[in-house]
């Protein structure tokens, strides 16, 4: 069989250039057929409509649920970032207009045939090391034959029985809200394939019979894919969701992909099954398809998980089958699909087109050292500065967030004061003005120096936050601000003595009600010593200056 050896390139491509080229520019493929309550792995995003559920458990239902153990598994497919397709040049841009960005290699006509896209090797070899997964040094491509209007060479171009990445695991820790805890879960394997075509379909976002495909788009047909299989490890909703978001932080941390649910380049389907406790015999296991968000994932196995008890409850247990089934986001319900394939089925077989992938240890070595901090070694690194989860879990959920924290403190901040800063303020001025970290103003040298300037007394927490959002809003620095604007702490004893003798003899009134008992009165002082030092006064000499003065006899 031909080879390809990474770093000292064999290759022996047998490859056909045709002569005679398709023209690509509006070009629309237009094809209208039957659904059998469908929507397949290239679905675009059901309109949610009103959210009302079949299926209400009560609490007797609640009370049988504990005799049953769910067993959980979920194949990630993860969209390759590459600039080019795995199998020929064509570009792929997530919303260009349909049928733009394709060619004969895309749409399968004859004589085409493919040449592999080698970022798509080293895509997978950084996502089978970070999932802590044992390399096949020597493996092939296959064909799975898989009829469908958006696959129109008929089959998939995939890998069956030597997957790239076989046997690892990732740990990740669930959020406090959710139990928390510490969670490893098995990754049963991860293999290359190439996705398929998008059937658009009627407006609506109907299941039934009825509904129709308007045309097919064949943009996304050929973009790499690398298909994460778990273990199944997972016991419920909340376990799945956190372990599929911590595939998309994995790969969104090696740079192999946006992991954006919302435009399909990460998608989960589920397998869900149920058994009584004890049992370990696993049941009849039930497929969830296409679940683009984190919040669906949970609420679609915990109603299957309660769909097939209840089945279970009600001695009918027959009634659950090895199929595939939708999550229906208005109805909040999951709804029969398709009777789910076996292995046989897909009639895999070699593919004759491609070579063998060879891997030389010095080219894995060579991707091993680049790899960068990962999520779990990145919370694990916070967890010894002293963070609490909370802390954790929001500073290394994103890349860039996390980025910016370890620069602010690389610039000498305390850990603990730049992390409440980003997760409060900084926090809620992105999400107001919908920016990114990398979008705002501030650097993080900026946010270090306005925390020393806080801690060290220049400047008070107010005034730290004024100056804080006019940095994020239009730039600067912090020294600039202060000086332009007058903004240094008054911490001179004397002179908020002054002002502290000034509010209390202009308030005889108040200052009366105080030594009579209305102690709540410190507040309106402190507040109107504030006002008189326009924020400047050093709030703990205030209060201390002030009470002395409040309790002195008269």
């Amino acid at each position: 069989m031909a080879s390809t050896v990474f770093r000292s390139f064999q290759t022996h491509p047998f490859v056909f250039h045709p002569t005679t080229l398709l023209r690509r520019k509006n070009v629309l493929l237009y094809c209208t057929m039957r659904s059998q309550q469908t929507q397949t792995a290239t679905q675009e995003k059901v309109k949610p409509q009103v959210k009302v559920s079949n299926l209400n458990p009560n609490k007797k239902l609640e009370n049988i649920s504990k005799d049953y153990e769910a067993v959980i598994g979920i194949e990630t497919h993860v969209q390759l970032s590459t600039q080019t397709k795995a199998f020929c040049s064509c570009p792929y841009n997530y919303g260009s207009q349909p049928n733009t960005s394709i060619c004969p290699i895309c749409m399968g006509l004859p004589g085409a045939l493919p040449i592999l896209n080698f970022k798509v090797i080293e895509s997978a070899v950084k996502v089978g090391l970070a999932l802590n997964c044992k390399l096949a040094m020597n493996s092939k491509f296959d064909r799975k034959q898989y009829f469908y209007a958006d696959l129109p060479k008929g089959y998939q171009i995939s890998q069956f029985d030597v997957p790239i990445a076989t046997g690892g695991y990732i740990d990740l820790d669930i959020p406090v809200e959710f139990g928390g805890g510490h969670r490893k879960f098995g990754i049963t394997r991860v293999h290359m394939e190439e996705d398929a075509g998008k059937l658009m379909h009627s407006d609506d976002g109907s299941y039934s019979q009825e509904s129709t495909f308007r045309f097919v788009d064949l943009n996304r047909a050929g973009v790499p894919l690398l298909e994460i299989v778990s273990e199944p490890d997972m016991r419920n909703g909340i376990e799945a969701a956190e372990y599929a978001a911590e595939i998309q932080r994995v790969v969104r941390y090696l740079g192999v992909s946006n992991g954006n649910m919302q435009e399909g380049s990460l998608r989960c389907d589920v397998n869900v099954s149920i058994r009584p406790i004890g049992q370990l015999q696993f049941g009849t296991k039930v497929e969830i398809k296409n679940l683009n968000a984190f919040s669906a994932v949970s609420r679609a196995i915990d109603y299957e998980i309660s769909r097939q008890v209840l089945l279970h409850s009600q001695g009918q247990d027959k009634e659950i089958v090895q199929e595939t089934r939708l999550w229906d986001e208005g109805a909040q319900k999951t709804v029969t699909m398709r009777k789910k394939e076996g292995l046989s089925d897909y009639r895999y077989f070699p593919e004759p087109d491609l070579p063998g992938v060879f891997l030389t240890q010095d080219y894995v070595d060579g991707i091993h050292n680049s790899l960068p901090e990962l999520p779990e070694m990145k919370r694990r690194r916070y967890e010894k500065m002293g963070l609490s989860m909370q802390d954790i879990l929001f500073l290394a959920n994103d890349m860039n967030v996390a980025e910016f924290f370890d620069t602010t403190i690389k610039k000498g901040a305390d850990a603990k004061l730049a992390a409440n800063w980003i997760m409060s303020d900084f926090a809620a001025y992105m999400k107001n003005e919908e920016l990114s970290i990398n979008e705002v103003k501030l650097s993080p040298q900026e946010l270090a120096e306005l925390i020393a300037f806080i801690k060290d007394g220049t400047i008070s927490g107010k005034i730290g936050k004024q100056i804080l959002f006019e940095l994020l809003a239009k730039g600067g620095t912090v020294k600039g601000l202060i000086e332009e604007k007058d903004l240094v702490q008054i911490v001179d004893p004397a002179e908020i003595e002054k002002m502290v003798e000034k509010v209390l003899s202009e308030n005889p009134k108040q200052l009366d009600q105080y030594r009579g008992g209305k102690t709540k009165l410190q507040g309106y002082f402190a507040g109107q010593i504030m006002k008189l030092s326009k924020g400047k006064a050093n709030p703990g000499l205030l209060n201390k200056i002030l009470l002395e003065k409040l309790n002195a006899k008269s």
